[in-house]
């Protein structure tokens, strides 16, 4: 209690006011069993100095992917300039909430909106919310959209959407009168069952979790047919500098998580999902919505738009449960995007596709190493069938200062001994060629042993 800022007749007055004797009858409803009956098995304290350097020396034992990396799989290593970090660092950014008031949030409100605008360009939808937690989230928000939309309960789910944001939501459909169908792959892209007139939405990713580009305009056609909304996740978003845009072919909602485009990877978080929808289902949108007018001067202003503040709290009638702004999160995107353009978007996309497609000839090349679908368009990740177990080859690169590919057996065991490498231009041809030139004498002591 020696941090409690309550006296102990404090304590009694709380307790006599909801009929209790003592602070553990609150605990009555705990089976004894479950109760920890000693005293917490704690450290000693240590001072903020002795605290300091425990955790600097709990830092020094991170691995920092400061020189080569190739893992991928949903978080990409794009190079952020420096300014980005400089302006989310100023501190009216940095402490700036929620802006329920727009008098006093026009800053914050206007990059808000400018983070919605270049989405809603990137993506080709009508409408951006300004961001969300993460990927996953957005997927699951579009799902439920899409479910209060249609009135339908079935969503059907590509097995090329990344493994977590299946996994979430088959978590979130449990909780709701839904069900959740997964569609197979064949040859690396989606095959649909029978759609039929119970199906509220389809859903795949492009590019998909093995790195291939779906045939999209065929997908969601298939969609539209059968009465459902077809909800596009987009796997990097710098792909939509060079590739066609889901709203340019079909999709009525469109998500994913920003993170590529000026977020780094930082353990796994703080990301920024987004979802982006035609016009006709904006009314249905989780998370804040930001919009321009005028002030009662005629002055341009901004301020939150098609939805009150009290929507997001309202429990099961709320749109989502889980949105929030990730404002911070958006504003390093917006800084991103604003300082790159559409031609430097572009560049870092050629660069990434480039180097995916050189990699993909080169360890051809290699003896025991297949290149899986090799027929299908990627991007920027390349399936690869390994001579030798991928862990021992992880290992082997781990040695060399590499970071390697993400083995894919346990989210697709029909791809036993393969890798997905990633390529982005934050590791040019050079970085590549010591990558083959690793891969290559991963196998050879091996060749010899057993010769």
């Amino acid at each position: 209690m020696n941090y409690v800022p309550h006296t102990a007749g404090d304590r009694q007055k709380m307790l006599a006011a909801i009929g209790k004797q003592k602070i553990s009858e609150l605990f009555d409803s705990i089976p004894p069993g479950a109760r920890l009956t000693r005293a917490l098995d704690l450290p000693e304290p240590l001072s903020e100095y002795e605290v300091h350097l425990h955790l600097e020396e709990l830092a020094s034992k991170n691995m920092v992917p400061s020189r080569l990396s190739f893992l991928g799989a949903g978080a990409y290593r794009h190079f952020v300039p420096a300014v980005v970090d400089t302006i989310i660092q100023r501190s009216e950014f940095m402490t700036a909430y929620t802006p329920y008031q727009p008098e006093v949030s026009q800053g914050t409100l206007q990059t808000i909106f400018e983070f919605q605008t270049m989405m809603c360009s990137l993506t080709a939808m009508d409408v951006c919310n300004a961001s969300v937690y993460d990927g996953g989230c957005a997927a699951v928000d579009a799902v439920f959209m899409a479910l209060a939309i249609s009135g339908r309960p079935q969503v059907v789910v590509s097995q090329g959407v990344h493994p977590q944001t299946r996994e979430l939501l088959r978590t979130y459909i449990a909780t709701h009168a839904g069900e959740l169908v997964e569609a197979p792959l064949k040859d690396g892209r989606t095959q649909w069952p029978a759609l039929n007139d119970e199906v509220a939405a389809v859903l795949f990713q492009t590019p998909n979790f093995l790195g291939v580009l779906e045939d999209g305009a065929a997908l969601c056609a298939a969609g539209k047919e059968a009465g459902s909304i077809p909800i596009v996740s987009v796997g990097d978003p710098c792909s939509l500098a060079v590739i066609q845009r889901p709203g340019d072919f079909g999709a009525e909602i469109v998500v994913g998580d920003a993170q590529p485009i000026g977020l780094p990877l930082s353990y796994g978080g703080p990301y920024a999902g987004f979802v982006a929808c035609k016009k006709q289902h904006m009314r249905r949108i989780p998370g804040r919505l930001c919009g321009l007018t005028v002030d009662n001067q005629g002055r341009r202003a901004f301020c939150l738009t098609l939805q009150a503040r009290e929507q997001h709290i309202r429990r099961e009638k709320a749109y989502s449960n889980i949105c929030t702004n990730q404002g911070l999160c958006a504003l390093a995107v917006t800084v991103y995007l604003a300082l790159l353009g559409p031609q430097g978007l572009k560049e870092v996309a050629d660069a990434s596709a480039n180097l995916a497609h050189y990699f993909k000839k080169q360890v051809s090349n290699l003896s025991g190493y297949k290149v899986m679908l090799d027929k299908q368009p990627v991007f920027h990740e390349v399936l690869v069938e390994c001579p030798d177990s991928p862990e021992q080859l992880l290992k082997h690169l781990e040695e060399r200062g590499i970071i390697g590919g993400y083995a894919v057996e346990k989210d697709y065991p029909e791809y036993r001994n393969c890798l997905l490498f990633c390529f982005t231009e934050a590791n040019g041809k050079a970085a590549v060629d010591e990558l083959l030139g690793a891969l290559q004498h991963a196998h050879r002591p091996l060749e010899g042993a057993i010769a």
